[in-house]
Formats: structure tokens, C-alpha cells, sequence
């Protein structure tokens, strides 16, 4: 495992969780995260504190110094680290905006499957080509 990246857990049998690591994929130019379906027997060990039902109930991001984020707090950490997020980063940096974020976050989480059946993330995978990178875990 390369310990100098961020480690994202994420639910692999949730098409639209899947539709966003893909595109994550491609906006990760500099390659800082590594993404780590929580189905695979490494995920466990990746954050012990976290259970099964913690890592399916949202995304968590866990650095390189074991610091875990979840939620729209992963998005605020990596707006941080990849480029192409920045503006992301800075707007939920805006007092108040997180705690907006968080809300919508968990309302998505908790619908994502209908929503994925909604707007078809299973079709838009598969058109969205997954960026291949050395060290990945695939679906």
C-alpha cells in the first residue's frame, strides 16, 4: 500500500459512488489519492474504527497521517490537493456552506441508489472511461 496518499473508501455496489470515483480519476492529475472500494478485504484494515455500516452510510477519506474525513468534508480536504477541486475547496471553506454541505450530502447518501436509478449512473459509467493508475483497486 503507498502510504504517501490519501486513501478514499467508497461503495463500489452504488453506481452513482462509482460514477464519482471515476470521474475523481480523471480530475486527480498529480495522483495524490488512491481509491479503495470498501468490498475488498484491505479496506477493513485501512481505518479499523470505521465499521461496515459507517463505511457504506457515506464516503471517508483517510490521510496518509490517519486522519479520517467524511462526507462533504472528503470533498473540502481533497479541494486542497487536487487542482481541479480547488474552487470546490474554497467555497465549502465559506462559514456556514459545510454545514449546508453536510446536509445535502447525507440526504444524497441516504437516496443514492434511487438517484443513480434516476439519472442512469450505471449507463454514464459506462461511458465515463475509468483512468487506469498504478496501485488501483478496480470494482
Amino acid at each position: 500500500m503507498d502510504c504517501s496518499k490519501h486513501i478514499v473508501l467508497y461503495d463500489s455496489d452504488c453506481p452513482l459512488c462509482t460514477f464519482q470515483m471515476r470521474l475523481l480519476t480523471w480530475l486527480d492529475w498529480l495522483n495524490k489519492v488512491r481509491l479503495l472500494p470498501i468490498g475488498v478485504p484491505e479496506a477493513a484494515g485501512v481505518a479499523p474504527e470505521l465499521t461496515r455500516e459507517d463505511l457504506r452510510s457515506a464516503i471517508h477519506c483517510v490521510t496518509p497521517g490517519g486522519t479520517v474525513y467524511r462526507g462533504a468534508r472528503v470533498f473540502r480536504f481533497l479541494g486542497f490537493r487536487l487542482p481541479a477541486l480547488l474552487p470546490l475547496g474554497l467555497f465549502l471553506w465559506i462559514p456556514g456552506v459545510i454545514w449546508v454541505a453536510e446536509r445535502f450530502y447525507n440526504w444524497v447518501s441516504r437516496n443514492r441508489h434511487l438517484l443513480s436509478r434516476m439519472f442512469g449512473c450505471e449507463g454514464a459509467c459506462a461511458i465515463l472511461p475509468e483512468r487506469k493508475r498504478d496501485g488501483e483497486i478496480g470494482e
